[in-house]
C-alpha cells in the first residue's frame, strides 16, 4: 500500500481534477505501478488538507478511465495507465480458435440473401452534392425512402453507422456515468458492454414472449433510470417479438415518466414479426435506432436513428466531433435499395429463409427433447444443464456456440446461443447438428 504522505507530496493542483491528473501521470511514469493498493479517501484527503468528496471525485475519475479499480477487501487498487476498455462479452463471444467447422456463435447475414450493390452503388454515386463538406445527416432520397415505413411521428432523422454505433451515440447523450438504464434481461452482449464503458448501472427488466414485463418495468422504473432501452422483435438472445397490448401497457408505465425510449431494431426488415413501437404512444419520448446491416448488407454501414427531435439532435452535435455524417454515396444506394422492387423481393425471400432455418433446427432439437422458444430472429436461446460443460462438447465436435452468461444481467438458468442464419454453410446435416446440440444441452 502506498503511503499517504509520499502521495501528497506529489500532488500539486489539489482539485477533483488535479487530483487524477497528477495520479495519471505517476502511474504513466511507472512510479505507482498497477497492483498497487492507493491509501483510503479519507486519509489521503487529510494529507492534502482537502474534503474526502474531492478525492473520491477523483477516484470515480479514474475508475471510469481503468486506471484503478475497487476492491471490496483491498481498497482501490492501480490498474495501469489507462486504456481503451475492451467489450469483454462481445469479443469473448468468438474466442473459440481456428480449428472449428461449425461457426454457430455469430448471427452474420447470410451473403447469398442479401441484394446486390452494383446498381445500388452506381445510384449512389450520383447523388445530388457528392464531396460536398456540407454535413447532410440524412438525404433527401432516403428520407423520403425511409419516412413511410417510419411506426411514429419522427421530427429527427439522421444516419449513423450501424445499429451499434446508433445505441452507443444515444446512450451517451442520455446517461452520464452513474446514470441508471433500464435493459431488458437477457439482452445482447455488445449493449452491455456499451452501457459498462459508459459507466452506467444497468437496471434489469424481465421478459417473456411478449416483451418486457410491465411488473418488472415498473419495478425498473422505481430508480428512475434514464433511458430504457429494449428490442422491439427479433430479440437477441430470446427472439420475442413486442405485441400491440404489450406496447400499450409499456407506454402506460412509462407516460409519467421521464425516462427516454431507446428501441433497437438490430434484424429490421428480415424480422419476421411486424415492427411494434412504444413510440405509437409516445412519439415524443422515443427513438428508434434501425438498422440496415442484416436486411440489406454490412458493408452499407448505416442505420437510421429517428424519433423525438431533441434526443436526435443531441446524437447530431455528438456526431460533429467526427465524422460529421454519413457518406452520402451510401446513403443513396440504401435508398435505391428500399425502392427497388427486386431488392425488396430479395429481403423478402431472406425473412423467409432465416424464419425456416430457425424453425427447421428448434424442430430438430424439440423432437430431441430441448425446448426453444424463439419466434423471431436468427438465432435460437438453448437451455443447458452446464454452460461450460456444453460449449466445451460442442468444441470437441468442432462446432462453436455463444455463451448464454455473456447477455445476462443477472445470472439465471444456463443457456447457450446458437445462430441459425447461415445453417447451411454448416458441413454436418441438419439432424446431426441438433443432436450434437442435444447431447452438449443434457447433464454429465
Amino acid at each position: 500500500m502506498i503511503d499517504a504522505a509520499w502521495l501528497a507530496e506529489r500532488i500539486g493542483d489539489r482539485s477533483a481534477r488535479g487530483i487524477a491528473a497528477s495520479m495519471t501521470h505517476l502511474i504513466r511514469g511507472g512510479e505507482i505501478p498497477a497492483g498497487t493498493r492507493l491509501p483510503t479517501v479519507r486519509g489521503l484527503a487529510a494529507e492534502l488538507g482537502v474534503s474526502p468528496g474531492t478525492v473520491a471525485d477523483a477516484w470515480a475519475t479514474l475508475r471510469r478511465h481503468r486506471v484503478v479499480s475497487a476492491q471490496r477487501r483491498r481498497g482501490t487498487v492501480v490498474i495501469g495507465p489507462p486504456n481503451v476498455p475492451h467489450p469483454a462479452r462481445y469479443e469473448r463471444i468468438g474466442e473459440f480458435g481456428n480449428r472449428l467447422a461449425v461457426d454457430l456463435a455469430i448471427a452474420a447475414p447470410d451473403p447469398a440473401l442479401l441484394p446486390p450493390l452494383d446498381a445500388a452503388l452506381a445510384a449512389g454515386a450520383h447523388t445530388p452534392r457528392l464531396n460536398d463538406y456540407t454535413r447532410e445527416t440524412i438525404t433527401p432520397a432516403l428520407r423520403e425512402a425511409v419516412e413511410p415505413g417510419w411506426p411514429f411521428p419522427a421530427p429527427g432523422l439522421l444516419t449513423v453507422g450501424g445499429g451499434y454505433e446508433g445505441v452507443q451515440l444515444v446512450c451517451r447523450t442520455v446517461a452520464v456515468p452513474g446514470d441508471r438504464v433500464a435493459v431488458e434481461d437477457p439482452t445482447g452482449a455488445r449493449v452491455l458492454d456499451i452501457l459498462e464503458a459508459q459507466g452506467a448501472e444497468v437496471v434489469p427488466v424481465a421478459c417473456d414472449g411478449e416483451g418486457p414485463v410491465p411488473a418488472a418495468l415498473a419495478e425498473a422504473l422505481a430508480a428512475r433510470p434514464a433511458a430504457f432501452l429494449y428490442q422491439p422483435r427479433a430479440q437477441t438472445p430470446r427472439g420475442h417479438a413486442l405485441t400491440p397490448a404489450r406496447a400499450a401497457a409499456l407506454a402506460a408505465l412509462l407516460a409519467p415518466a421521464g425516462t427516454l425510449v431507446i428501441e433497437d431494431d438490430g434484424t429490421g426488415d428480415v424480422s419476421s414479426a411486424p415492427l411494434v413501437s412504444i413510440g405509437a404512444h409516445l412519439p415524443d419520448r422515443t427513438v428508434l435506432v434501425r438498422s440496415y446491416s442484416k436486411s440489406h448488407g454490412p458493408d452499407l454501414r448505416i442505420a437510421v436513428i429517428g424519433g423525438a427531435a431533441e434526443p436526435v439532435e443531441r446524437v447530431r452535435v455528438l456526431r460533429s466531433f467526427g465524422t460529421g455524417w454519413t457518406s452520402r454515396i451510401l446513403q443513396d444506394a440504401l435508398a435505391h435499395l428500399l425502392t427497388d422492387p427486386a431488392a425488396a423481393e430479395t429481403v423478402a425471400r431472406a425473412r423467409r429463409a432465416y424464419a425456416e432455418r430457425r424453425e427447421a433446427l428448434a424442430a430438430a432439437l424439440a423432437e430431441r427433447g430441448v425446448p426453444t422458444g424463439n419466434r423471431d430472429g436468427l438465432m435460437l436461446w438453448v437451455p443447458v444443464a452446464d454452460e461450460s460443460e456444453a460449449l466445451v462438447t460442442l468444441a470437441a465436435h468442432g462446432v462453436a456456440a455463444a455463451p448464454g452468461s455473456r447477455y445476462q444481467i443477472r445470472p439465471s438458468a444456463p443457456h447457450v446461443r446458437v445462430a441459425t442464419s447461415r445453417l447451411p454453410e454448416a458441413p454436418l446435416p441438419l439432424g446431426e447438428l441438433a443432436g450434437l446440440l442435444a447431447l452438449a444441452a443434457r447433464p454429465r
